[in-house]
């Protein structure tokens, strides 16, 4: 089995992705929402140091939710936002979430009726603000409808749904995107998220909601001012010369980046693919968080390990035992898209969030595969042995101390 570092460096594949074939409804027809840019503050920070917050700018009691008129099962906010499309959100109260989307400030809340409310702060254009947070949130596409046509193809499906509904695919600017899943290449969620909020302190300061500042995110022309030995010298380690690598890259696109990254959201996905590939620091399977959480590519599968081990778990175990090379990359995304069709990477979503740590506590045992039941009973069972031996140990203990007071007494 090859390690996470080794798929990211594999050579794009040759072979082109299939056509998916039509299964779940297709989204109603979006429009096209043009990107709001400001100028960027020259405000500097160390993602190594911890900043003094500023006063949060809202406190949850005085703020009035807006109803976003959907509940749980088409969004649940803990599955949707901390699960790895973004890094950019973060928790600022009990189930309430808050984040930027282009130049303004949103805060989600999921509420006692399980219906979502949505607080826009230091807006000028709460109007265009609900558009853009609609657009982020992906709202034409009814994940109801969607997860019907999954549940009555796959048993398995159907029961992770009952537990984990309300798990969104995020519709991302795609620079933003882009820039977050180049830090997210062999790290973990803590060291991305502090990677990210580095370089999105290098664009406008939106405000300060529950101790955490937010800023928009820094324009091409802001992050090209952005040296490879500041990005070192803040932790990015081989990273910083991807970003550079990156931005250079798009500032000589026809039309300029920005323009030509919307672009690949026309192209099928080997298109998208195909174009992103051509950047620094972009292999198969950020190309494919990319495609999927920003492009519109909604049948993009991001193959590694744990994608892998689920589709030889449940779709083609007959490759149980292989090596992840490029062709079983292919085979693994195929599956995926044989199986749920044109949204395949919303049920691959799922399926990789049922598959962490967090989640799994909350599903039951008979949705965990066998040799994870054999783990948490042989875990159980050492625990109770040990519980045993511990209950054992201070009932000998007491009884000594008991003896030996005795025995004292006999002495004297």
């Amino acid at each position: 089995m090859q390690s996470p570092r080794s798929i990211l460096s594999m050579k794009r594949p040759k072979t082109p992705f299939p056509p998916p074939p039509a299964t779940p409804p297709t989204p109603q027809q979006r429009q096209s929402f043009s990107k709001l840019l400001k100028p960027i503050s020259k405000r500097r920070r160390n993602i190594l140091q911890n900043p003094h917050p500023l006063p949060s700018a809202a406190v949850d009691g005085a703020i009035k939710w807006k109803p976003l008129n959907i509940n749980k099962s088409e969004l649940y906010l803990p599955l949707t936002f901390p699960t790895g499309q973004t890094f950019r959100w973060k928790e600022t109260g009990p189930l309430q979430y808050t984040g930027p989307v282009g130049p303004h400030l949103v805060s989600l809340k999921q509420l006692e009726d399980n219906s979502v409310g949505y607080y826009c702060h230091f807006t000028e254009s709460e109007d265009m603000a609900r558009t853009n947070l609609f657009d982020l949130l992906n709202m034409g596409i009814s994940l109801n409808e969607m997860w019907n046509e999954f549940k009555a193809s796959d048993g398995r499906f159907a029961e992770l749904a009952l537990y984990l509904e309300g798990a969104r695919v995020l519709r991302q600017d795609p620079l933003e995107c882009l820039i977050q899943f180049i830090c997210s290449s062999n790290n973990n969620i803590q060291r991305i998220t502090k990677m990210v909020d580095f370089l999105s302190s290098k664009g406008k300061f939106l405000g300060n909601v529950g101790g955490s500042d937010f800023f928009e995110f820094p324009t091409l022309e802001r992050l090209a001012l952005v040296s490879e030995a500041e990005l070192r010298e803040a932790g990015f380690g081989y990273r910083a010369k991807y970003i550079v690598g990156t931005v250079t890259a798009l500032q000589s696109k026809p039309g300029g980046g920005v323009e030509w990254l919307a672009s690949l959201r026309k192209l099928d996905l080997q298109g998208a693919i195909d174009g992103l590939s051509t950047l620094p620091g972009v292999g198969p399977k950020v190309a494919a968080c990319i495609a999927l959480f920003s492009l519109d590519q909604h049948h993009a599968i991001p193959v590694d390990t744990h994608v892998w081990q689920i589709a030889t778990r449940y779709l083609i175990p007959e490759l149980a035992g292989t090596r992840l090379t490029p062709k079983i990359c292919n085979l693994v995304a195929d599956a995926f898209v044989s199986k749920y069709g044109k949204y395949a990477g919303w049920a691959q979503t799922l399926l990789f969030i049922s598959e962490l740590p967090s989640q799994k506590a909350i599903l039951p045992s008979s949705l965990w595969d066998k040799e994870e039941r054999s783990s948490a009973k042989l875990q159980k069972k050492i625990q109770s042995i040990q519980e045993t031996k511990d209950i054992s140990g201070k009932k000998r203990k007491k009884t000594a101390g008991k003896v030996d007071k005795r025995n004292f007494g006999e002495k004297v």
